[in-house]
């Protein structure tokens, strides 16, 4: 059956809508603030050269630095939040641009202060903020300021790294305006013969079809779609991994694997240990392609395959019954935690859910410590969607308990931890949808497609992609050509481990697959998708057991921020990640889930 054609944005009721108005009441009140903030920058100017004077002065800067780039963090999102659900709003788009100029102008008046403070030496620093009140809360920045020292250049560099801020924040802009604007796709068909529009809104739901005719014809011009353009995705795809190269070098770090974990103190043995078991585990995925392709009653399995419904049956889930659902499974987390996500998806409207023309591939939570924890996503009464809804609410309460708690230094956290807490949101969500529903065969073959669907993504896709940058940042730092084509062949080869024998590939689309993740334009992003549904599904386990202190400790662990390194905030949570233990177990679920198929389809 084709799939209806999609509203305009401006046809979407205001109750699919995010509360775009909390954040600004409007452009004219955003182009205000951004001219404000503009001219503010200037109180930057007299702080360069002066923050030796002692506490008070670097309590100053402090002050007014903060002030800055909170109100440059708001003006920011809110023009995301127009871009990213409309490709076509010109005005958002204006926007972008003006405050990725605000940005890079942000960061070079701010880059003299931390060689300032490497300068004055870390002792001296911690003196001061022992002796001022309000830098009491600065004393992990300055002890990681100096871990990095070493890779914190002169004030000279650093301001031209700053500056570097915009220009090289192009690279993704550009992949991402191709792949949502620009980029057309001959639509499908149905096994009517009726014709299906294919873009990004659709793309998700089309390959969800009971229809195998729609579902291959989407996937096929979908991919042929960026084969198009293979060059110019490679293009701009390596030019970013040079960027990062050439950013690695001028900051003294081994790899950009090193440099990025090294941000947040993470042995590179956690980056290693999951690729190793993740190879070791890849005949789990070998089997399940077969027990996907008996339950689907096929002779042969293909890549359209992989997200066919396994039942005729499944349970259509309004917007407002997902978010019972949701609040159901989180009730071992407290009455509060399920309030609190109740308020931000039915009264507050944190959540963007239409299908919408122009609107961009996938879903995300976002916001800035002065806004609401916001969700973008497209809905579509499934529970594949409440599973979307309940992983990005995963993020929103880790951003909400995170702010509320932190200071604005401390508020944010790295990758590594974002997405322990979104994949824990839907582990709970679905132990108890498998509780609740318990007898009833279709609701249970549709949970676990739902399942399914979520470790394909996170437990098959982004460790393939993870093994794939490694390699290509390897080449890139070597020295070694690249193409469109050595990309391909590569993620080629990749898949082909991961299909084994079971599944029958179509090698030059799959090869196209890493055009299609924009993920890859921040080096080394995927792996952690990997880590944290690893820990997530760890702890699901440790509270549904009923464990100890276990609920204590997780709520904890969201409210920590970046006040600690990310390993260390897990340890709080009970999961130590410099071990394959957590990577096992999740590998153990995913098993099961195949076992418990097994004996659905027999």
């Amino acid at each position: 059956m084709a799939i209806a054609s999609v509203l305009a944005r401006a046809d979407v009721p205001q109750a699919a809508t995010w509360n775009k108005e909390s954040v600004f009441a409007s452009a004219d009140a955003w182009q205000q603030e951004f001219e404000a903030v503009s001219a503010d920058l200037s109180k930057l100017e007299s702080f360069p050269g002066t923050l030796s004077q002692g506490p008070a002065r670097l309590a100053e800067y402090q002050a007014v630095s903060e002030e800055l780039e909170r109100r440059a963090s708001k003006l920011g999102f809110y023009a995301r939040m127009s871009a990213s659900v409309d490709g076509n709003d010109m005005t958002a788009k204006q926007q972008l641009g003006q405050v990725m100029g605000l940005y890079s102008k942000l960061n070079s008046k701010i880059a003299f202060a931390e060689p300032e403070m490497l300068a004055i030496g870390e002792d001296t620093l911690q003196s001061w903020v022992s002796s001022e009140p309000k830098l009491a809360h600065l004393s992990k920045y300055i002890s990681d300021l100096f871990r990095q020292q070493a890779h914190v250049r002169s004030a000279e560099v650093e301001e031209v790294l700053g500056m570097l801020s915009e220009p090289f924040s192009g690279t993704q802009q550009s992949a991402s305006e191709l792949s949502n604007v620009d980029l057309q796709f001959t639509p499908a068909e149905d096994e009517t013969g009726e014709s299906t529009p294919v873009n990004q809104s659709v793309r998700g739901l089309a390959v969800g079809s009971s229809d195998r005719t729609l579902r291959r014809t989407v996937w096929q011009n979908y991919m042929d779609g960026y084969l198009a353009y293979k060059n110019t995705f490679a293009n701009t795809y390596l030019t970013s991994v040079k960027q990062a190269a050439f950013t690695t070098r001028v900051r003294k770090h081994e790899s950009t694997l090193h440099r990025q974990l090294f941000q947040h103190n993470i042995p590179v043995e956690v980056f290693h240990n999951l690729i190793d078991t993740f190879k070791k585990n890849l005949p789990t995925w070998h089997r399940y392609w077969d027990v996907r392709r008996r339950a689907l009653g096929y002779d042969t399995i293909h890549p359209w395959d992989i997200w066919a419904p396994l039942t005729d049956n499944s349970p259509e889930i309004k917007f407002e019954q997902a978010v019972d659902m949701i609040s159901a499974g989180m009730t071992p987390l407290g009455e509060d935690y399920a309030a609190i996500l109740r308020q931000g998806c039915l009264e507050d409207r944190w959540v963007d859910r239409s299908v919408n023309e122009g609107k961009r591939q996938g879903a995300f939570s976002g916001g800035t410590h002065d806004t609401f924890p916001f969700i973008m996503m497209t809905y579509s009464d499934d529970l594949g969607s409440v599973s979307t809804l309940a992983h990005e609410l995963g993020h929103s309460m880790h951003s909400y308990f995170s702010r509320k708690t932190q200071p604005y230094a401390y508020s944010g956290y790295s990758l590594f931890v974002a997405e322990v807490a979104s994949n824990f949101n839907q582990a709970m969500t679905r132990a108890r949808l498998f509780e609740d529903h318990a007898d009833d065969r279709d609701f249970q073959l549709t949970l676990i497609q739902e399942a399914m669907d979520n470790f394909h993504r996170y437990f098959f896709i982004m460790p393939t992609l993870a093994r794939f940058e490694y390699e290509v940042h390897g080449r890139v730092e070597a020295g070694k050509p690249l193409t469109a084509n050595t990309l391909n062949d590569l993620m080629t080869d990749l898949f082909a481990e991961g299909y084994g024998s079971t599944m029958t590939d179509d090698p030059e689309r799959t090869g196209a697959t890493w055009a299609t993740f924009g993920h890859l334009f921040v080096p080394f992003y995927t792996f952690q998708y990997s880590t944290g549904i690893s820990a997530a599904h760890a702890l699901a386990q440790d509270i549904l057991a009923g464990d100890g202190n276990a609920v204590e400790n997780y709520r904890e662990f969201l409210t920590l921020g970046s006040r600690v390194y990310p390993m260390q905030a897990l340890q709080t949570a009970g999961i130590d990640m410099t071990t394959p233990e957590a990577v096992e177990k999740t590998f153990g679920v995913l098993s099961d889930l195949v076992d418990r198929l097994e004996s659905l389809i027999e």
